[in-house]
């Protein structure tokens, strides 16, 4: 059930429906991948065939940009923006109350401890087994320390296309479980950088208040939405 966007595929749910998806996969066999796709992704993606390929074998894809959302919409698909923050959350939240052991991976020392603490006084019954910063140099030491934790719920902030090589990297090396790729989430979790405001979360306008907050932030919005739009429109017009 999903939609092709660009030559890459996403996934059609609502926000429940991707819940129960990721829950199930928690449940499964084999360490499962969730990308939380944005329009500079799909710009890597381009640039990148080995990129590209994460993305197609991922077991979700779910759109989190609202930049995705719009481009849909262009070619005429009504697909839910589901965000990664709202998402990860969430499921953390299923997994206290299921008992599932978490890691989490990535961001500054400071800023990952932080969170850690934050969501634990949050999340009643969170069960964090694992957690490091994202400031190291050999994959291998976190694989094996994850390894031997053993968590079913793991969140990834290295950023983007980093974090997504790590989780398939990870695929064939660590026991059943589902990797998300979170980016920024860890500074929303610690406190050190504040959410938009509700209005702007309902209106899919996180990225312009954070481009106001940030405008170091404004380079790497744009061009990129503009160019991701148009070329949607492009290749529409194309088929």
């Amino acid at each position: 059930m999903g939609v092709e966007l660009l030559g890459l595929n996403i996934d059609n749910y609502t926000f429940e429906e991707a819940i129960t998806t990721a829950k199930e996969l928690i449940d499964g066999h084999k360490v499962s991948q969730v990308v939380t796709i944005n329009p500079e992704m799909f710009q890597t993606a381009e640039k990148d065939q080995n990129f590209a390929n994460i993305i197609k074998e991922a077991e979700m894809v779910i759109p989190d940009g609202v930049g995705v959302k719009i481009a849909l919409k262009l070619i005429g698909k009504d697909v839910a923006r589901i965000p990664g923050i709202d998402f990860a959350k969430r499921l953390l939240k299923e997994a206290a109350s299921s008992g599932i052991p978490v890691a989490i991976v990535g961001s500054k020392e400071e800023v990952i401890t932080k969170a850690v603490t934050n969501l634990q006084k949050e999340i009643s019954g969170l069960n964090i087994v694992y957690y490091h910063n994202g400031y190291f140099n050999n994959d291998e030491e976190i694989y094996n320390e994850l390894k031997v934790k053993s968590p079913k719920l793991i969140l990834v902030a290295l950023g983007s296309p980093k974090q997504e090589q790590f989780i398939y990297n990870a695929k064939k090396l660590l026991n059943p479980a589902l990797m998300i790729g979170v980016g920024g989430s860890l500074d929303v979790w610690s406190g050190y950088i504040k959410r938009a405001p509700k209005i702007f979360q309902i209106l899919g306008l996180e990225w312009l208040y954070r481009t106001i907050s940030q405008p170091s932030r404004f380079k790497r919005i744009f061009p990129t939405l503009p160019l991701f739009l148009i070329k949607v429109l492009s290749s529409n017009n194309k088929i």
